[in-house]
Formats: C-alpha cells, sequence, structure tokens
C-alpha cells in the first residue's frame, strides 16, 4: 500500500493549534507526529497518529485518527467526504456528548476535492462489535441501538432540519430519485433473468409506481430526524471489556433528514437473516422506543414506530439495487436482497401497496 502524502493539519505547530481550538490542549505543544498504523476502507484512509509534546500536556490526546479520502475515489465519492466533515464540524458540536468521536478539526477542500477529518482515537477503549458478516449479541445491539435513538431524538423534528441542517427533498426531487432508480432496476433486473422472481418483479414495480403516495410520510415532515444512512453494526464502536462507556457512532457520509426506524430496518432487516432478526426485532424496537421516551420525545406511539419500520423495510428492497448500480459486489447487494425480502415477507410490509 503505498503511503498517501499527509495533509499539512498534522504538522505539529497546526495540530498544536487545532488542539487548542478544540480545548484539548492548554499551554504545552506538540513536538513529535508519528504514523502507528495506517490502512484503506473501501472509501477512505485511515490514519492512526501518535503525538508527543512540550510542556504542559495533561489531558491532552496521545493519538489521534487521520481521515482522509480513498485516493482511487477521491473524485467520485467526493460528496461523500463533504457531507462527513459537515456533519463532524457542523452537527456534532450541537449533539449531546457520547455519541459520536470528538472531532479536532475537519476541511472539504471544494477545488481539489480533498479532505480530512482529525478524530478522537478510541482504539484502546471500543471496538466493532464482531467480524462482518457475523451479528451483534443481544448486549451488543442494545447498546447500538439505545446510541441510535438517543442520536435520533436530539434532531427528532428539531426547527433547524431543512433550514440550517440538512435539505429537504420536494415532491419534484422524489419523483426525479425514483425515476433514475427506476433505470437502475430495469438494467439489474435484465442481468439477473430468472434469478429475480416475477413475484418481486411485480413489487418492484408496485413500488415504483406507488412511490408517490409512498413518500406522503416523508413529506409530511413530523416525526422526521436526522439519519445515519448506513446504520449497520460495523458503524458503532462498542466498549471494551471493563470500560465503563457509551456507544459510538461512526462514518457519516450518507446522513440525510428522513424516518428515523429506516436506520433501524437498514440495521436489522437488511442485515440479519430471519432466525436472528426475528429473535431480536421486537425488544429492541421496544428498546427504542422507550429510550425515544426517556429523551423527552412525546407524541410517537409504539404502534407509529411499528408502521414506521415496516414502511422503511419495504423502502429498502430498493437499496441492493442502489449498489448493484454503483459497483458494490454482489457478496454484499445479493444477501441484502435475500434478507429484506424475507422481512418484507414476516412483517406484511406488501400491505403497504
Amino acid at each position: 500500500m503505498a503511503t498517501p502524502q499527509l495533509p499539512a493539519v498534522v504538522e505539529p505547530a497546526q495540530l498544536t493549534a487545532a488542539l487548542r481550538r478544540g480545548g484539548a490542549l492548554d499551554r504545552g505543544a506538540v513536538r513529535e507526529v508519528k504514523v502507528l498504523h495506517q490502512r484503506d476502507t473501501a472509501v477512505s484512509h485511515i490514519v492512526r497518529l501518535g503525538l508527543r509534546y512540550v510542556g504542559e500536556s495533561d489531558g491532552a490526546p496521545q493519538s489521534l485518527i487521520l481521515k482522509t479520502a480513498h485516493a482511487t475515489y477521491a473524485k467520485t465519492l467526493a460528496n461523500g467526504g463533504r457531507r462527513e466533515v459537515a456533519f463532524y464540524t457542523q452537527l456534532a458540536p450541537r449533539m449531546p456528548p457520547g455519541l459520536v468521536p470528538r472531532c479536532f478539526d475537519g476541511h472539504f477542500d471544494e477545488e481539489s476535492l480533498t479532505w480530512h477529518l482529525l478524530l478522537e482515537d478510541l482504539t484502546d477503549s471500543h471496538a466493532i462489535a464482531t467480524q462482518w458478516p457475523l451479528p451483534p449479541s443481544r448486549e451488543q445491539a442494545t447498546a447500538i441501538v439505545t446510541a441510535l435513538a438517543r442520536w435520533h431524538a436530539a434532531w427528532w423534528d428539531h426547527a433547524s432540519l431543512g433550514e440550517t441542517v440538512g435539505n429537504w427533498m420536494s415532491a419534484e426531487d422524489s419523483a426525479m430519485h425514483m425515476e433514475t432508480f427506476a433505470g437502475h432496476y430495469d438494467r439489474f433486473a435484465d442481468l439477473l433473468g430468472d434469478r429475480l422472481s416475477e413475484e418481486r418483479r411485480i413489487l418492484y414495480r408496485r413500488l415504483i409506481d406507488q412511490s408517490a403516495r409512498l413518500s406522503e410520510r416523508y413529506h409530511s415532515r413530523r416525526h422526521l430526524s436526522i439519519i445515519h444512512g448506513d446504520a449497520h453494526i460495523w458503524n458503532f464502536l462498542l466498549p471494551r471489556a471493563g470500560v465503563t462507556d457509551t456507544a459510538r457512532v461512526f462514518d457519516f457520509d450518507l446522513w440525510n433528514i428522513n424516518v428515523p426506524a429506516g436506520d433501524l430496518a437498514d440495521m436489522m432487516a437488511m442485515q440479519w437473516y430471519p432466525e436472528r432478526r426475528q429473535a431480536l426485532e421486537r425488544p429492541l424496537l421496544n428498546l427504542y422506543h422507550d429510550t425515544l421516551i426517556e429523551n423527552g420525545i412525546t407524541g410517537y406511539t409504539r404502534g407509529a414506530l411499528d408502521r414506521d419500520y415496516r414502511w422503511s423495510v419495504l423502502w429498502h428492497i430498493t437499496s441492493p439495487v442502489w449498489q448493484w448500480s454503483i459497483n458494490v459486489p454482489p457478496l454484499i447487494w445479493w444477501n441484502n436482497m435475500e434478507r429484506v425480502f424475507a422481512a418484507v415477507d414476516d412483517l406484511g410490509c406488501e400491505e403497504f401497496l
């Protein structure tokens, strides 16, 4: 793996300034920066930096995470970087503590389409729940759903939604979005041939034909929040054994304003096979609703959550098609499709059509 050129923000003087702005460093200064580890994800490059200080540095981080664009996708997926930088620099400071990693610096350059984030390093205290594609334990799932509910509650019907935070999609935008989807779907169905049953083809066509009516739930602009948009369990960090802390959410390149239950459908209906989903789905939905109430959300009944969850599961049959359209491997989208259609059948989601 070729080592990408590190941005200027990792130079000691600039790191010192960033940590001071973030209230993490008082009188001392960064003296030395060392690359401890680096790796590529599907769309980004992650570097763990070790820091040494001169002068008073009590409480200052001994390491940081630098996240930058993956060189291969820097331009094609630039909007994801733009959105993630916006999340950490504009939204995260307005959220309750202990939900997302702390951000010390973030910048997106519109001219070069390069970007970086300088984040709290939770390597020693937190870890991913499981190795993909293993589902979580009940205890792990409980921690993840609690964090998700706290996050959703923080932005639930917030006055700034669509004003200073995110953008509303108009009915015309929704129609254009579905027109694009329909084009992808036709090519997807042609590719699969008899591997896509007639029953599933009918369901896709009905969803496309009735998408304007189904979208009325979103366009009501009630009981909406900022959602993650890719809320599988491997986008959460859980406290290691012996660590008393909360789960953290990360990777925010797909955040948007939407029906919050969409994140739950993404996590459970699209990622878990029926036996595991059926065992955990109802208790986790109960927990999610209880946590919303504990965090001050009123007027949203348990029945409304059930309806939103089933509505979201139905919409998630579109996800494998979108994934296929951007060249996500069949290992991912094929299994997602099988799991989400099983959930559609179990939950009677065709009722919405």
